[in-house]
């Protein structure tokens, strides 16, 4: 039974996935399909497989008879890690209906969907549980809940967090740091970052997207590009095609959009379509059509089916007032059969999560959601004195 185990243990990633099926029908033949520890290496095989195989791993865990804590726990970060925060949470609720002990690996799972969500009520009665399980010094905690209170806008909340965890993870730290970047405190990020180098943690990767995150959103173009061109010598930290964007993003927020453009072609790799797409929207922001236009080539060769770079084009030609080139590329969208994804919202009540989208007609009560909805454009226009042709919700 352990022998199977520890081989599943070795069947993770796609490369090993058909190995790793062929010893469940072996361990089924030899009846080890209830054994718990072997069930429990099929679940996490599958998860670490591939995003296609969540189903495989929730059908190895509904065909076990006794379920232990690692079993419910694996699911529950499954579906986290998968991206399926909704299924997440509701698993969550019923792991709490068990009830269950919860570990690190699950609370950093399930306060990580919250973050996804931004769920902010769920998530401040997650850290409570957190705070009664004595897991709120855990690294990976502490980190989860500093990144949920910052994806909901609580900069201060997170703050609290970080201050309550030991800062000797670079993790943790890293979590901070991003928290007031992304909302536009740069300079306190940026003094983090100082304080983070003044008690000698290390930084990483990640960090150095934080700081060059900062520096880009709070206007401060020769210092982020310092910290970019010092990263190796004085750092150690190499940097990735990520903080490359970063860069790209610092000039480009700035207007410098030909000196973003020369960054690209310094760089020692070949541009992904992230960092295009970055010096795109710069184009889009500043009005170069005729960059655009040249990126906009180069990325529908590389991405043909990727609807955003058709939208982002689309929306710059219609900024711009080139409705003629609007008009083809809509006409290149249906030629290719290239659909615009509708993003999604998600609104928390009563602790249970909705999802939406523009023109969405799937929730039972629509038909009066739609009604209310009217009703409130209507009072809305009224008080702004708007006519029909200029207000719209769809």
């Amino acid at each position: 039974m352990y022998t199977y185990s520890s081989v599943l243990s070795a069947c993770f990633g796609l490369k090993h996935h058909k190995e790793g099926k062929s010893l469940h029908g072996l361990a089924i033949k030899r009846g080890l399909d209830q054994a718990v520890p072997v069930c429990n290496s099929l679940i996490v095989m599958y998860l670490k497989s591939s995003n296609t195989s969540m189903e495989d791993a929730i059908n190895c865990f509904d065909s076990m008879e006794l379920k232990d804590n690692v079993s419910w726990n694996s699911i529950l970060t499954g579906f986290s890690q998968n991206g399926l925060s909704e299924d997440a949470l509701k698993f969550f609720g019923w792991m709490r209906s068990r009830p269950l002990p919860f570990d690190h690996f699950a609370f950093s799972a399930v306060i990580r969907s919250c973050s996804d969500l931004a769920t902010l009520q769920l998530g401040q009665q997650i850290h409570v549980l957190v705070l009664k399980s004595g897991f709120e010094s855990d690294g990976f905690v502490s980190s989860s809940l500093i990144f949920m209170y910052s994806k909901c806008g609580v900069v201060e909340d997170a703050r609290k967090s970080f201050n309550a965890t030991p800062r000797c993870s670079t993790i943790t730290w890293n979590s901070i740091i991003f928290g007031y970047a992304q909302h536009g405190q740069g300079k306190i990020a940026l003094d983090l970052f100082l304080e983070m180098n003044e008690k000698n943690v290390k930084p990483d990767h990640i960090t150095f997207v934080a700081v060059l995150t900062a520096c880009s959103h709070i206007g401060l173009v020769e210092k982020g590009l310092s910290y970019l061109n010092n990263m190796q010598p004085k750092y150690g930290v190499p940097p990735r095609m990520e903080h490359f964007a970063c860069g790209v993003d610092l000039l480009g927020r700035a207007g410098h959009v030909r000196e973003a453009k020369k960054l690209i072609e310094s760089m020692p790799f070949e541009a992904d379509a992230t960092v295009l797409k970055t010096l795109l929207g710069a184009c889009r922001l500043h009005g170069d059509i005729e960059l655009a236009t040249k990126i906009a080539k180069h990325l529908l060769i590389l991405e043909p089916d990727e609807h955003c770079t058709y939208v982002l084009l689309s929306s710059m030609y219609s900024h711009l007032g080139s409705w003629e080139e609007k008009a083809s590329i809509k006409r290149l969208m249906k030629e290719r059969m290239v659909n615009k994804v509708p993003g999604w919202s998600w609104t928390e009540v009563k602790n249970e999560v909705h999802s939406l989208n523009a023109e969405d007609r799937s929730h039972p009560q629509h038909e009066e959601v739609y009604q209310r909805l009217e009703e409130l454009m209507e009072e809305i226009k009224w008080l702004c004195n708007c006519e029909d042709e200029e207000f719209s919700y769809a």
